[in-house]
């Protein structure tokens, strides 16, 4: 049986990558060509006006003026597309089962997602962060008594396995002392630099301990989170 699932980010070329993330944001905006035609024509234009106005004429001026400014149209476009890209891919996301777990990804070097270390029946889940500031436990579901029960259940487990280590609780989510989805991974950057590389290597390896307890733990019934890997990659316009 085919599958129509894509394919992974990291299997895409470059190419492919921004092919698919741009037919993923177009669903949902669909003034995005005409935001990357009129930033790049902008840019190309006050680049070149610029550029023509320094010292020298000639040939090799209006050549060099006309490259750069293709330059910095370029990058401007690629600026904007990957801002507007993220924000439809947020836009998809906001109220689907694993929305945090794929914003999540956005994280870049330094960072460890594990997605879904703990659930209840009812589709409640908390994800886990390690990064520089420590553990971060990411709870998002339709209850939030129950998930504030649940991350005091898993601060409880991590405080056993890592202790001494920060751990911060996050609630994703549009209510009261939750932090919305489009601001999640900022809220988590956020939280500073408590932890040293060689010290999360070492939590990371304590963690081991706790997560082989889980190995047989069925995992929540729907679809798994979607990777913003390369849609990340795209944003950054490598």
């Amino acid at each position: 049986m085919s599958s129509t699932l894509p394919a992974a980010p990291e299997k895409l070329s470059r190419r492919k990558q921004f092919a698919q993330t741009y037919r993923m944001a177009r669903k949902t905006d669909r003034a995005l060509p005409w935001w990357i035609l009129g930033t790049f024509l902008l840019g190309a234009a006050l680049g070149f006006v610029v550029l023509w106005l320094l010292p020298g004429s000639g040939t090799i001026s209006l050549v060099l003026s006309i490259l750069s400014a293709l330059l910095i149209g370029l990058l401007g476009a690629l600026i904007v597309f990957g801002r507007r890209a993220q924000n439809a891919a947020y836009s998809q996301m906001e109220g689907q089962q694993g929305a945090a777990a794929a914003a999540l990804q956005m994280l870049r070097r330094g960072w460890k997602v594990d997605p879904v270390v703990a659930f209840t029946k009812q589709q409640d889940v908390v994800h886990r962060v390690v990064g520089p500031p420590g553990i971060v436990l990411v709870g998002e579901g339709s209850s939030p008594n129950r998930l504030k029960s649940l991350l005091i259940n898993e601060r409880r487990k991590h405080e056993r396995v890592a202790a001494g280590a920060p751990i911060h609780e996050v609630i994703c989510g549009n209510g009261e002392g939750q932090v919305p989805l489009t601001r999640l991974v900022r809220h988590v950057t956020k939280l500073g630099k408590a932890v040293k590389p060689a010290d999360m290597t070492d939590i990371l390896a304590r963690l081991k301990a706790l997560d082989a307890n889980r190995s047989n733990i069925p995992l929540p019934k729907g679809p798994m989170p979607t990777s913003m890997k390369g849609m990340r990659g795209n944003q950054r316009g490598r």
